[in-house]
């Protein structure tokens, strides 16, 4: 991940796409067609890098702690005005809200657009789509995110959109209209998609490992520390796509040609017993590793986005367990349905019944 030999950019580094062979009726054709610094390469990355580092760097992130506090008690409040002996989907009632709402104001997205959004990027990580499907959803997905632009270009704002339209409007770093636009993709898709799937995961480890509940909310391991576990063992971003060979790459009894496609599997990673020991499938707050991990990426296209990921979910799931203590799944966790991605590892819906301590 950290090889400069190793490229994001198919438009020069994989002759498959660049020849034609394989084009926009592929499914998975947005995550190498984009140009933003996904699949950004060498100075080309580092430049559209630049443009968006300073939004997420430690110190911006925690300006949003109170604003981020604000909207898991009003989400909280309103969970607890459910009838507590009923199923409830946290999922989409907690977890896809939270991180939605929060990268959609950093955007200056209006509220009324952000459903649309959030359903088309979904299917960006169903890899059971259709070549028909994903190209229609491609065409969608572009004129919302050109509506926000032109919006934005008429009535600009204090807002991540509005920065990186004057950038691109006034020259200085030279954007081009579909890096733009692309990277706003970017920042939705990675801004949410990831951390719902974070967040469905930690409640799951949680309700399934009482002890492990208990440790957190008695402080004898830390909600930074369940956080760690989680992205350790449960990836959110199981395989990352896709990465070329700008040479021939040799590795211990194998070569990756030049030009041939590469993707990662994070999630073994995490689960490697080498690195985390012989129970490295189990889930432990206390694990000493817990930490090394690759769940935000290595190398150049480490996320910018690990400190705001990190403090909603410790945000969250503090606020969420101290209200509802005794929750539990409603069905077993066999029963989870699992996301249709070979990308996204979460969970369909999440049922669970609240029932709130007697305290509340």
């Amino acid at each position: 991940m950290a090889d400069p030999r190793v490229s994001k950019d198919a438009h020069r580094h994989w002759p498959a796409w660049i020849d034609g062979e394989v084009d926009d009726a592929w499914p998975l054709a947005m995550w190498v067609s984009v140009r933003s610094m996904l699949t950004a390469y060498g100075e080309e990355h580092r430049r559209l890098r630049r443009l968006v580092a300073g939004a997420f760097t430690a110190r911006r992130t925690t300006l949003l702690q109170p604003r981020i506090t604000e909207i898991v008690h009003e989400l909280i409040e309103r969970l607890a005005g459910l009838p507590k002996d009923q199923p409830v989907d946290l999922r989409q009632e907690f977890a896809r809200p939270l991180p939605i709402k929060v990268i959609c104001e950093m955007l200056g997205l209006a509220e009324a657009g952000r459903e649309d959004l959030h359903r088309v990027v979904d299917v960006l990580f169903t890899t059971t789509t259709t070549s028909e499907q994903a190209q229609a959803n491609q065409v969608e997905l572009y004129l919302l995110l050109s509506d926000l632009v032109a919006r934005k270009r008429r009535e600009p704002g204090p807002d991540m959109t509005s920065d990186l339209i004057a950038v691109r409007d006034e020259g200085g770093a030279g954007l081009t209209e579909k890096e733009l636009v692309d990277t706003l993709l970017l920042i939705i898709g990675a801004g949410h998609e990831t951390t719902v799937n974070l967040l469905d995961q930690a409640i799951v480890a949680l309700l399934t490992h009482p002890d492990q509940l208990r440790m957190a909310q008695q402080g004898t391991v830390s909600w930074e520390a369940v956080v760690d576990e989680t992205l350790r063992s449960q990836a959110p971003v199981a395989t990352v796509l896709f990465r070329f060979a700008v040479e021939d790459i040799d590795l211990p009894g194998a070569r990756i040609p030049k030009g041939e496609p590469i993707v990662f599997s994070l999630a073994a990673a995490g689960r490697d017993p080498e690195r985390h020991g012989p129970d490295a499938d189990r889930f432990d707050a206390s694990r000493s590793t817990s930490r090394d991990h690759l769940a935000f990426g290595h190398g150049a296209h480490h996320c910018l986005g690990r400190p705001l990921a990190t403090l909603e979910a410790t945000t969250a799931l503090a606020a969420l367990f101290e209200r509802f203590p005794h929750m539990r799944l409603a069905v077993p966790r066999r029963q989870l349905r699992p996301l249709e991605s070979f990308i996204s590892t979460g969970h369909r819906e999440l049922p669970v019944v609240l029932t709130p301590g007697a305290a509340q």
